[in-house]
């Protein structure tokens, strides 16, 4: 018998070049084993910008190799372009992950975020007999801790925090297996080679057995985390909360709760299957739902009907749940009002006096990252809330916008967070940084920018700020010794959604409504209708009507004075069974009957959120604002149970008047009204009357999609109910769904702007 001859199947080779969250999410690895998986050759390498490899073999094995790259990257990874250059066969049979490489020019790769425990990780986490059993800094390529812990790119070992823990064999031999979860895992350590954790507090013994005891005890413990330490106590002890509140000077501003997992979270709020989803993501950021446990509510939530609850997503919390059983803890940053989040170990002293005992580690965080927080629309969709760990530095691609400059924004005062935007189209926006108007917030700022410069290799040529001028953020901007462009604040709001959505260039009708915003005219703005067609010029078409703030920021926190203007405006006496004019008091009624005829120290603003903080009063909701947005978040809450009684603004040519509204709330006052429908009239008579207005400016500018931004459309009742009234009456609605509504999202619509500018121009905006 004759045998057949061997048929020689042709080679192939093809060159990847791939970009986007490509390092440090296990990449390499993955493409070695599908590669060794269908006997493909060659090799694959990073470099600053991007992975590359080569693939040579057969055909089909090297375009199944292409597939699975293509449809089945890593968890962690987003491919944003994968370029394919077919090369001449060098006779490579072995595949191989070779050396990072250093190489001249300026592309970066993207930087991942920090991503919750893995099931995999947490199932060894757990299990005696593995040697990672209860170890507190597990992790692989598909979880844990990236942007809080890379100093440099390519992403490899020595440019992380982890550099100074020197693998022992049993992980070296992981990293080097193909075949191993861990293979190339740069966070790789174990109990013999990682991080140690250390106890600081009351007691002695094992760190975490020490913690546990102090909470179990009711005490308030310092927890270092991934992106920073957080303040931790027993949610049901009021007596701890109730501490911790004192110590932070926070009354009532509610608490963020963590639990163990989603069977605790269900015991303490009710969890629908999207609620689930976001809890238990790989970004797992706090979600806010609607409470069960009355006791918990209590305490940290007080007056609300939701609460901001998370999921453990480390190592070392699971690892205290494990000790303490599923009761939830109060999980809050640890800092004092306005101030940032403690990351540093050096800066320990930051938290002298707010704990009792602090559990700390020795792996370095680089740069600091609080919890992102997320609310859930009526239609299931999330809407950001706080942009952060999970998603920070993420960037968002903006198209439309053609520019050699590099922009960096500097975002907002409150809930700060910077936007780096380069030619390609590439807006890295900053974890959430806090308050600027505290220099340890400014240090942060400086820190968490020099970080991004170097990661993204971008230096800004100019730099975009706010336009008022004593924001902390538009002073930094000016001591640069840059060109500094000054973008107004609801311009940016609404370019930062348009961005989002990819509609630069489009016509749209803003309806921006927040609570501080300087005009171009010199005033507070807040209730604003802008048209916008180019990105770089807005026009002023309609606003809510001025009213005062007697005294500036102290009418923030002591809203009655704004109601009393209000009343005065409406033709309506200081009766003293009002809410409002008892809270003013006597000896304020006199102050304000000498300063409003007059003006003296009183601000004029058109801001819908100081109107929304303005009626809580009025009705009897709020007193006195402690922390920002108290009065208009407790005033949606009380118009979630209510039955609205009729009331209505003015409108005409685009302008609201508050006067008719406040009237009729002070005929339900009199009338004996409940509160809960007071507030909900006042929300419908919001939306009804933006709807007119909205109606009247789009038919005048011949604009058919509107935009809803700002930091009043927090507020989901009103987002929801607007965006339906709109909707149904035939215009396209476009809301946040990437960035925050609030200032949080600010930066990028100041970068756009700035991108988009002619030379020489200094300021956005005319008014109509």
């Amino acid at each position: 018998m004759r045998s057949s001859p061997s048929v020689s199947v042709p080679s192939v080779r093809l060159r990847l070049e791939i970009t986007g969250v490509v390092q440090g999410v296990g990449f390499r690895p993955a493409v070695a084993r599908a590669a060794i998986e269908h006997g493909v050759g060659g090799f694959v390498y990073n470099d600053a910008g991007a992975v590359h490899c080569e693939l040579e073999g057969a055909a089909g094995a090297v375009d199944a190799v292409v597939t699975m790259i293509r449809n089945r990257p890593p968890p962690m990874a987003r491919i944003d372009e994968l370029a394919v250059t077919r090369l001449a066969p060098k006779g490579d049979s072995g595949f191989a992950i070779v050396e990072s490489r250093r190489v001249p020019g300026d592309r970066r790769t993207l930087v991942p975020p920090d991503i919750a425990i893995c099931d995999d990780c947490l199932r060894e986490l757990r299990a005696p007999g593995d040697r990672r059993y209860g170890h507190p800094f597990i992790t692989c390529t598909n979880c844990g801790p990236r942007y809080t812990v890379i100093t440099d790119l390519p992403y490899d070992r020595p440019a992380t925090t982890m550099a100074k823990f020197p693998m022992c064999v049993r992980c070296a031999a992981e990293y080097h297996d193909p075949a191993d979860r861990r293979f190339h895992a740069q966070t790789i350590a174990c109990h013999d080679c990682g991080p140690t954790l250390s106890w600081s507090g009351p007691g002695a013994g094992e760190p975490l057995a020490a913690a546990a005891a102090a909470l179990a005890d009711g005490l308030i413990v310092a927890v270092k985390g991934i992106g920073g330490y957080h303040l931790a106590c027993r949610a049901h002890n009021a007596v701890a909360v109730a501490d911790l509140r004192r110590r932070k000077s926070r009354p009532v501003k509610p608490f963020a709760v963590m639990v163990a997992d989603l069977a605790a979270a269900s015991r303490i709020a009710v969890i629908n299957d999207v609620a689930a989803r976001q809890l238990s993501s790989p970004c797992a950021p706090i979600v806010l739902v609607p409470a069960r446990d009355e006791a918990v509510m209590a305490a940290v939530a007080p007056g609300l009907g939701e609460i901001g609850l998370m999921l453990a997503y480390s190592p070392l919390h699971h690892l205290l749940f494990d000790r303490l059983g599923p009761q939830p803890l109060v999980m809050t940053s640890a800092n004092l009002g306005g101030s940032p989040i403690v990351f540093r170990d050096d800066d320990s002293d930051w938290i002298d006096g707010l704990a009792d005992g602090v559990i700390a580690h020795d792996r370095p965080i680089h740069v600091p990252c609080e919890d992102s927080v997320v609310a859930l629309a009526g239609d299931g969709a999330a809407v950001p809330i706080r942009r952060s760990r999970g998603y920070a530095p993420l960037p968002v691609t903006v198209r439309g916008v053609r520019t050699q400059a590099v922009v960096l924004a500097t975002g907002g005062d409150l809930k700060t967070t910077f936007c780096l935007m380069s030619a390609d189209g590439r807006a890295h926006l900053s974890s959430h940084l806090g308050d600027m108007s505290d220099p340890r917030t400014q240090s942060c700022f400086e820190s968490a920018y020099d970080h991004l410069a170097s990661m993204t290799h971008r230096q800004p040529d100019l730099i975009a700020c706010d336009m008022h001028p004593s924001y902390a953020t538009t002073k930094w901007a000016m001591r640069q010794g840059q060109t500094v462009m000054r973008v107004q604040h609801h311009h940016a709001h609404a370019v930062s959604l348009l961005a989002e959505h990819d509609r630069l260039g489009a016509p749209i009708l803003a309806v921006a409504y927040d609570g501080t915003g300087y005009g171009t005219d010199g005033t507070i703005w807040g209730g604003e209708f802008l048209t916008i067609t180019d990105p770089s010029v807005f026009t002023r078409v309609g606003h809510v009507k001025p009213f005062a703030l007697p005294g500036g920021d102290e009418a923030v926190r002591h809203p009655a004075r704004i109601a009393l203007d209000l009343l005065d405006r409406a033709g309506i006496e200081w009766d003293a069974r009002l809410p409002a004019v008892r809270a003013v008091g006597e000896s304020g009624i006199h102050i304000l009957r000498q300063q409003l005829p007059r003006g003296l120290g009183c601000v004029p603003t058109s801001s819908m959120g100081r109107l929304f903080d303005a009626v809580a009063s009025l009705i009897g909701v709020c007193q006195l604002v402690t922390y920002e947005g108290q009065a208009a978040v407790q005033l949606e809450h009380a118009a979630r149970t209510g039955r609205a009684v009729p009331l209505d603004f003015g409108v005409e040519a685009g302008v609201l008047d508050p006067a008719p509204v406040i009237a009729g709330l002070v005929d339900g006052l009199r009338a004996g009204a409940e509160v809960a429908d007071l507030a909900a009239g006042f929300h419908h008579a919001v939306i009804r009357a933006t709807a007119v207005a909205v109606t009247d400016c789009a038919r005048r500018a011949d604009i058919g999609t509107v935009g809803l931004t700002g930091g009043v459309f927090v507020n989901r009742l009103l987002l929801a109910g607007l965006g339906e009234t709109l909707t149904t009456t035939g215009f396209e609605v476009l809301t946040h769904a990437v960035l925050p509504c609030n200032d949080g999202g600010l930066a990028l619509g100041q970068a756009v702007i700035a991108a988009a500018w002619n030379p020489g121009q200094k300021e956005s905006g005319r008014c109509a």
